[in-house]
């Protein structure tokens, strides 16, 4: 029989497309939500007193004994805003050719990207500016604060010589548990002497909910954005009251439709003007330290942070 078939009309039908593109969640920075904001820099560099001698105190012999004098040192330590920048050409006519906000799409990446080169530099040093600290996990395990994953997870990590004890050591309660995500099932296979699971599913009015990971009472950060190296730490404990970040200049963004882009050698890559293109740039200046005021059980040889590795 013949008919119009929906084949033969499939031109004519208008095709339904989303007004929405499914992304990933926009993760920000784990290290600068767990650390201690300063106040905003003017300059450069941000200068922080840090006390490295504190005052101590004697009992006085008899009535006519003398009385101890003492005294206070301090020190500097300098917090330098570093750039952290990134360009992204689009061509004109990809602008003109699409009904969706480009620029509008980017920004939450660029966010997005700034925030894991933020916490790589900070949990591993990876692609830090030269005036930054090394970074927590060298830095702990440079420190001899560090223990390798063990048959007893919970030994590892909460027992004596584990984790948490290397900075209790120094005098130093721990307030923060940051794990990478291979963490997570080896804290569900984690059992105690009779076989009972230590970390168990969360009910709510009698039904299972999620699982909570948690280390004496305190949740665990796990990033989602690839930030801490399963490979190199599984778990990061410490006190990230230690470490002190300051913001130069948030995220500013600039649209460029003359400039010409180069490499490393100068040789160009992209001329925007010739080549009918145009580019988002986003650039932000922070910094960050780790001050280490005297501690009146480890003085000034301590680390307020240590690593179980794999």
């Amino acid at each position: 029989m013949a008919h119009i078939d929906r084949m033969s009309s499939e031109a004519l039908i208008p095709e339904q497309v989303s007004r929405q593109i499914i992304q990933d969640t926009v993760t920000g920075s784990i290290a600068l939500s767990l650390g201690q904001r300063m106040p905003d820099m003017v300059t450069k560099q941000l200068k922080m007193p840090v006390m490295t001698g504190s005052v101590t105190a004697d009992f006085v012999n008899g009535d006519t004994g003398l009385k101890p004098t003492s005294a206070m040192s301090w020190d500097k330590v300098y917090i330098t805003a570093e750039e952290l920048a990134v360009i992204v050409p689009i061509p004109e006519a990809l602008l003109d050719d699409t009904t969706y906000d480009i620029f509008g799409e980017v920004r939450p990446r660029i966010v997005e990207a700034f925030a894991a080169a933020i916490d790589q530099a900070v949990f591993h040093g990876t692609g830090k500016p030269d005036s930054w600290p090394d970074g927590l996990v060298p830095g702990a395990i440079g420190a001899g604060k560090s223990r390798a994953v063990s048959g007893d997870l919970y030994q590892d990590i909460n027992g004596e010589g584990g984790v948490v004890s290397m900075v209790e050591e120094s005098g130093i309660s721990v307030n923060t548990y940051v794990g990478a995500l291979q963490l997570r099932a080896r804290l569900r296979g984690a059992v105690d002497t009779s076989g009972q699971p230590i970390f168990r599913m969360a009910y709510s009015n009698g039904a299972a909910g999620n699982m909570v990971y948690e280390l004496n009472g305190t949740r665990v950060t796990f990033p989602e954005n690839g930030s801490l190296d399963g490979t190199k730490a599984l778990l990061l404990a410490g006190n990230f009251n230690y470490m002190r970040y300051a913001i130069r200049q948030d995220v500013t963004y600039k649209i460029l439709d003359q400039a010409t882009i180069t490499n490393a050698e100068g040789r160009v890559i992209l001329n925007l003007a010739q080549q009918d293109c145009v580019a988002l740039r986003a650039v932000m200046r922070l910094g960050w330290a780790l001050p280490k005021p005297v501690n009146i059980i480890a003085g000034n040889d301590y680390f307020p942070f240590a690593v179980l590795t794999p």
